[in-house]
C-alpha cells in the first residue's frame, strides 16, 4: 500500500530571500496548523546566492518541510518542478511567491471554498505595479482570451489552489523551460473547463529584499512569454 496523499503541497519557489524566507515558512505552518490539515510546504531553491541557502538549512527537520536546492533556472521552471512534486504527495497544491506580498491568513477562505471546484485562483486588488509590470499584465490577460477562451482577472496570479488531478495532466503538457507556466495553466483550465472560483486577495508591498526581474528584464521575458503561450495554446484540446 502507497504512502497516503497529503490534503495540500504548498510550492514556495524562492531566490535570494535571505530576509523573507523564514518568516513565510513560519507563517505558514502556523496558518495550515491552525486548519489541522496534512500538509507539505515544497521549497525549491532557485539558486540563492545570498544567504538562503543558510537560512533554509537551519529550518526545523520536519516531515512536512521539503527543501530542495537546484541551479538557478528562474521562476517558471522551478515552479514546474514543484507542481511535479506536488501532484505526487498531495490532493490539493497551492503556488505562492516567499516575498509575502499576499499574506498567508486569507488561505484559510480559498481552502473553505474548494469544495465542488477543481481551482480556486486568487485576483489582485490594489495592486502597485510599475508602468511596464501594468502593461505586461494586461497584455498576458489580453493573450489568453482568444487563446484559451479564458476570462479569468488575474492570469498570472502567484496565489492558487489546485487539485492535484486536473493540474497533472496539464502541466505534462507544458516545456520545463516555460517562463510563465501559471498563465498557461488558467488558461488550460479554462479550456477544458474545469470549476473554478476565483476570490480577491490583498496585495502588500514586500519589506525586504528586492523583485528578481526589473523592469527592463520584464519586458524581454515577457516576449518570450507571448510566443510560448501561442504556442502552448496548440496542446490543449
Amino acid at each position: 500500500m502507497g504512502t497516503a496523499l497529503a490534503d495540500l503541497a504548498v510550492v514556495i519557489p524562492v531566490y535570494n530571500e535571505q530576509e523573507n524566507i523564514k518568516s513565510c515558512v513560519d507563517t505558514w505552518s502556523s496558518v495550515l496548523s491552525s486548519l489541522e490539515i496534512s500538509y507539505k510546504l515544497i521549497i525549491l531553491n532557485d539558486g540563492s546566492w545570498d544567504e538562503t541557502e543558510r537560512v533554509l538549512s537551519e529550518l526545523p527537520r520536519v516531515e512536512s518541510i521539503t527543501i530542495i536546492h537546484k541551479r538557478n533556472e528562474g521562476h517558471g521552471p522551478t515552479i514546474l518542478q514543484g507542481y511535479i512534486h506536488a501532484t505526487e504527495t498531495a490532493e490539493w497544491v497551492l503556488q505562492v511567491d516567499s516575498d509575502n506580498e499576499i499574506p498567508a491568513e486569507v488561505f484559510r477562505n480559498f481552502w473553505n471554498s474548494r469544495h465542488g471546484q477543481e481551482a480556486v485562483l486568487g485576483f489582485r486588488t490594489d495592486r502597485q505595479q510599475s508602468f511596464v509590470r501594468g502593461i505586461i499584465s494586461r497584455v498576458a490577460k489580453s493573450i489568453t482570451g482568444p487563446l484559451y477562451n479564458c476570462h479569468l482577472k488575474d492570469v498570472n496570479i502567484p496565489f492558487r489552489l489546485i487539485r492535484c488531478d486536473v493540474l497533472a495532466p496539464i502541466i505534462a503538457r507544458i516545456p520545463r523551460n516555460t517562463f510563465a507556466p501559471n498563465i498557461i495553466i488558467s488558461g488550460a483550465l479554462s479550456r477544458i473547463g474545469a470549476t473554478i472560483t476565483e476570490l480577491p486577495v490583498p496585495f502588500q508591498p514586500r519589506t525586504h529584499g528586492a523583485a528578481s526581474l526589473n523592469d527592463i528584464s520584464a519586458s524581454t521575458n515577457a516576449i518570450r512569454a507571448f510566443f510560448q503561450v501561442t504556442r502552448n495554446s496548440r496542446s490543449f484540446p
